[in-house]
């Protein structure tokens, strides 16, 4: 927030007793408030804008022809956990600032699930020194299903108060429908109120909730929600005052569903804005960071304008950030992105609390990556070496019937985070059910990785068609313990064995070989590397998923979600197969 001196310079620059450090000269300025576009200048002293007034004819130190370029307010980012980017937050910079992305609100559930408050505190230090600003949707679930898994930490209503003092905090994180609608612990309930008493919003996660379920939620207190696959939820949560972040991750990808819903029913866009919640380095370098969210708006019908306002103001209004950030205007902070275009926006150069940062896709800018401790490196600890048979599962008798027994099996579906509870027949061999890979049903595991139980879950999956070997991963969301997909144990056991030893990471096996691995050694989530280190060895692991003969575009990220609790309509943890809307454990068979 601004200081009674930074104010005092401004009105002294605005006045002309002092000169500007820097002056946008003519320049088409993209002014989200009026809807409108003008040539102008712009002037700007230390981090934020002194003026916008054509002719002010203020002095400035120095001066920037801008002519035929847009200055477009820095886009922010409504909601993602920077620990699916595989990055830390230094080496995210290089990838995501020059997309024009200048502000990202981060739930930083990944880690704090994984390592706990200390986990949160270290994250923490690298925000004050980056080219970008990093703001704290405070975690509300650690851990995200108690009782159903098990996690490194736990915050309970008393440390997430204390949390949403900081200054950096902006929000209650994410809170699961399911804590209102069916646990309805008192903690969570005070959770939102910590928020709501402090005039901060509550974050919501309402995947599956229509009619009256949805009623409830939002009474409870939840502003917003980013987990709309469908038209339908989108206008339901519109009409109950629950704002909307459309989604594009890696493997839940909603802008184009949801873009043409607003344009073919002409629906008012003033509560909607975009996030990209889980989106791996590679995609950010091949597709961009919000900036992909709003060029693919605009090719789909929405006005630039619009598109812009959705990635902008909007996003500060609903945070109760418009008086800093979300545009180009007077006492705001100088977050710009300057571009030839607003039709397909790419940014030229992009502006940073009133520097340059960012200079034709390259940060300028760069954030030394810093050391981690020792002890958030060394999170993964599997109680005792995990053998094949804690794969198998068993199956009564009287359950066979022709060599085959039936079975709930989790069934993905392409381009979206949410899954199907299929039910099917799978073989029995030797009294234990196996996969049938000629249909796609392979086995899926989870892992205990923080050394506390050393329990294991066990199903059956369909969506990653891969024909032989073991694909896993540390990242299971949002226990983050060892997640394991493959076609025969004995491979699963030696990719969970092997994540064991690299301290956390991704791992491929094929026929009793470690194919290819890749280290997240913070807090088994993140890479030490750079943005380039980590997209050239992603590429590698997609490379080696494929040769198992899996098709997806992104392998590992859907893995990560397959586990998930949270999402319908099964999840899978330590503790085994979970009916996500009626949160608890069921059984495999049937």
């Amino acid at each position: 927030m601004r200081t009674l001196d930074e104010t005092k310079e401004l009105i002294a620059c605005g006045l002309g007793e002092i000169p500007c450090d820097c002056k946008l000269q003519n320049v088409k300025l993209v002014d989200v408030f009026s809807g409108e576009i003008f040539e102008t200048d712009v002037y700007i002293k230390g981090k934020r804008i002194v003026s916008i007034d054509k002719n002010a004819n203020l002095k400035a130190d120095k001066i920037k022809d801008c002519t035929g370029l847009y200055a477009v307010p820095g886009f922010i980012d409504a909601h993602m956990h920077f620990e699916s980017t595989m990055l830390s937050p230094e080496a995210l910079a290089s990838v995501v600032v020059p997309c024009g992305t200048t502000t990202m609100l981060a739930d930083l559930m990944e880690i704090a699930n994984a390592a706990g408050e200390d986990g949160l505190r270290e994250m923490l230090k690298s925000i004050e020194k980056l080219p970008y600003r990093m703001l704290i949707e405070v975690s509300s679930r650690v851990p995200t299903a108690p009782g159903l898994e098990t996690t490194g930490a736990v915050l309970g209503a008393k440390e997430v108060d204390g949390l949403l003092e900081w200054d950096k905090s902006i929000s209650l994180g994410e809170m699961d429908s399911s804590k209102i609608l069916i646990t309805r612990e008192d903690q969570y309930i005070e959770k939102i109120l910590s928020a709501l008493k402090r005039g901060k919003v509550v974050n919501g996660h309402a995947i599956g909730r229509l009619g009256q379920e949805l009623n409830i939620y939002a009474a409870s207190g939840i502003s917003d929600d980013h987990e709309c696959v469908t038209v339908q939820e989108m206008t339901e949560r519109l009409r109950v005052g629950i704002k909307v972040f459309i989604r594009e991750g890696s493997t839940e990808r909603n802008v184009e569903t949801l873009v043409k819903g607003i344009v073919a029913n002409n629906i008012p866009t003033d509560n909607i804005m975009f996030c990209t919640d889980d989106k791996h380095i590679d995609d950010i370098k091949n597709e961009g960071h919000i900036n992909y969210n709003v060029n693919k708006s605009i090719e789909l019908g929405l006005s630039p304008m619009t598109a812009i306002q959705m990635a902008t103001i909007h996003t500060a209004k609903h945070f109760r950030m418009e008086e800093e950030i979300g545009s180009i205007t007077p006492g705001r902070l100088a977050d710009i992105i300057l571009c030839d275009s607003i039709e397909k926006i790419v940014p030229k150069e992009v502006w940073f609390e009133g520097k340059p940062v960012a200079d034709n896709g390259v940060l300028t800018a760069k954030p030394e990556i810093r050391k981690y401790p020792d002890w958030i490196k060394d999170t993964v600890h599997l109680l005792k070496p995990v053998y094949a048979e804690r794969f198998e599962l068993e199956c009564p008798e009287e359950k066979i019937h022709n060599g085959r027994a039936k079975a709930r099996i989790i069934e993905l579906i392409d381009g979206q985070i949410v899954n199907n509870e299929l039910h099917d027949t799978l073989p029995v061999k030797d009294g234990k059910l196996v996969c049938d890979i000629d249909k796609d049903y392979l086995k899926l595991a989870v892992v205990e990785r923080y050394g506390k139980t050393g329990t294991i879950g066990v199903g059956f999956v369909k969506g990653f068609k891969i024909k032989k070997g073991a694909m896993a991963y540390s990242m299971s969301h949002d226990h983050h313990n060892i997640v394991v997909v493959g076609t025969n144990d004995e491979d699963m056991a030696l990719a969970a064995n092997h994540i064991a030893e690299i301290k956390g990471g991704l791992c491929v096996v094929d026929n009793g070989r470690v194919t290819a691995d890749m280290a997240l050694t913070i807090g088994g989530l993140m890479s030490e590397g750079t943005a380039e280190e980590v997209a050239e060895q992603l590429d590698v692991m997609n490379n080696a998923a494929k040769a198992l003969g899996c098709e997806m575009d992104a392998p590992f990220m859907a893995l990560s979600f397959i586990s998930l609790p949270t999402v319908p309509e099964l999840g899978l943890t330590d503790k085994g197969l979970v009916d996500v809307i009626n949160h608890k454990l069921i059984d495999v068979i049937l």
